[in-house]
């Protein structure tokens, strides 16, 4: 068992490294398990995510938003992005699902801004390999390549 004393203080430790940039859980998991006992880690994870520091959900939607907004990405990568937090595959499958039409849109134009900017030093059909081999969808290269 641990003090009061002893949980305040791995809390405040888990909160300044969330509060420096949002985590998802599992990076806070990772980042203490060798600092904090495991049952006072379980707790501490637990006390954030009903206090709202810790929420993989949200994480998710601001992640993919942040990625709209600065990366032209197609949704196999975001989609590998968000795995490689650690993030539960269901939850960004649900997500990716919830926002299919928006993320489709999104890929097309992911995929127009690259061969445009290809197109200088590639052939159409090598971009569309390029293009197929990062994960984009062949309906929204196809759709990006006739505008």
């Amino acid at each position: 068992m641990y003090t009061v004393e002893e949980f305040d203080r791995g809390k405040t430790k888990v909160l300044r490294y969330i509060l420096y940039k949002k985590r998802t859980e599992q990076e806070v998991r990772t980042k203490f398990q060798k600092d904090i006992e495991e049952n006072m880690l379980e707790d501490i994870i637990e006390y954030l995510k009903e206090a709202g520091y810790i929420n993989d959900k949200e994480y998710i939607e601001k992640t993919v938003n942040n990625f709209m907004i600065l990366k032209n990405m197609s949704i196999k990568e975001i989609k590998y992005k968000l795995m490689s937090k650690g993030l539960n595959k269901n939850d960004i499958d649900d997500y990716i699902y919830e926002n299919k039409e928006e993320l489709e849109e999104y890929e097309t134009k992911s995929a127009r801004n690259i061969i445009y900017k290809k197109s200088t030093s590639m052939e159409q059909e090598e971009i569309v390999q390029f293009l197929l081999k990062k994960g984009y969808k062949k309906d929204n290269i196809n759709n990006a390549m006739e505008e």
